[in-house]
């Protein structure tokens, strides 16, 4: 009897010292994967497919770990299973509980690119090109295509895009952000519109936009807008041709060198406002918000013209003869 309790007693204590030998194992299986940080490299950001799992991520993320920790480990952190598809970037040192963490909650990466007022649909498309992580769905789209995959009735899209920081998460696609563009300034220019001065000497919202981008780049002087748009007003009212060089500069294409020449200003071209009556068929860049209330809500004033006189600035006049003066004094020096 004795030799058989002596035999029992051995079983257990094997039985005891193989589930103590088990159970450190497990535990530092589970605190392998408790302190496992991620090294991403040169491509810091994961993707999270649709219908990936934790498990499957954490496979992703730890390869060669068996799978059954990595199964146990997930039993006990069960808040870490409800993972959502996206693009993530992780760091350097991240945990992979932080991984797993920063895809339950969502916090998907996101970038921007800044759109800046003044500048025309072909800078625009050149900022997007170097644009990181966004898709080139534009890449020999003309821009008749592009006004016709937005369902623009314009063939030319100059000033149809709001300047402005748009975010975006990698995989969305250029064509994405000028979408958008298109969208916040035919809701913002509509709000313009209906808050607009009566009595202006523009009928439609889209003529707004074409003075707009004139006194956008005109003056980069925000509380000048709305004088400068006076002027503009002021002239329209009057019949006075609006004589304004950036108009010329964007009828010219790519013939402009920097500089502007008197045959240049006598050029028949549809943008030539010192030839043609009127405003010129289209916007000639992207106005900004500013430059939309302004034409909208110009300055009251009795002035028709204005003069550069350094630092951005501008002299205004009533009558030609003021004017002629202050070209003498602010350009020639005399």
């Amino acid at each position: 009897m004795s030799k058989l309790i002596k035999g029992l007693k051995g079983v257990v204590l094997a039985a005891t010292l193989a589930g103590a030998g088990l159970a450190g194992y497990g535990y530092h299986q589970w605190q392998k994967l408790e302190q496992l940080t991620i090294t991403p490299g040169e491509h810091p950001l994961f993707v999270v497919h649709r219908g990936e799992t934790a498990l499957q991520l954490t496979g992703r993320l730890s390869p060669g770990l068996p799978v059954l920790h990595r199964k146990l480990w997930l039993k006990l952190h069960p808040e870490l299973a409800a993972v959502r598809q996206g693009t993530y970037k992780l760091d350097d040192g991240t945990s992979l509980r932080e991984a797993l963490n920063t895809f339950v909650k969502g916090d998907v990466y996101r970038l921007n690119v800044t759109l800046v007022e003044g500048l025309r649909l072909s800078d625009w498309r050149a900022r997007l090109a170097e644009a990181e992580y966004l898709e080139h769905e534009l890449d020999g789209v003309s821009e008749a295509q592009l006004a016709e995959r937005l369902g623009v009735e314009h063939d030319k899209l100059e000033g149809l895009f709001l300047p402005e920081t748009y975010s975006y998460t990698p995989g969305d696609s250029d064509y994405d952000v000028l979408e958008r563009a298109y969208a916040h300034m035919q809701d913002f220019l509509n709000e313009a519109w209906e808050a607009r001065e009566p009595n202006l000497p523009i009928d439609t919202p889209y003529e707004a936009l074409i003075l707009a981008s004139i006194i956008e780049k005109e003056t980069g002087i925000a509380e000048e807008r709305p004088m400068i748009a006076s002027v503009f007003i002021n002239r329209l009212r009057r019949g006075m041709r609006l004589q304004t060089d950036p108009t010329v500069i964007y009828g010219m294409g790519e013939d402009y060198d920097g500089n502007i020449r008197k045959r240049d200003l006598r050029a028949h071209t549809p943008y030539n406002t010192y030839v043609i009556d009127g405003l010129p068929p289209t916007p000639i860049a992207m106005p900004s918000q500013e430059a939309i209330r302004a034409a909208l809500n110009p300055a009251e004033s009795r002035y028709y013209y204005f003069v550069a006189m350094g630092e951005g600035r501008h002299h205004f006049s009533r009558t030609l003869r003021e004017h002629n003066n202050a070209v003498r004094r602010y350009i020639l020096n005399r």
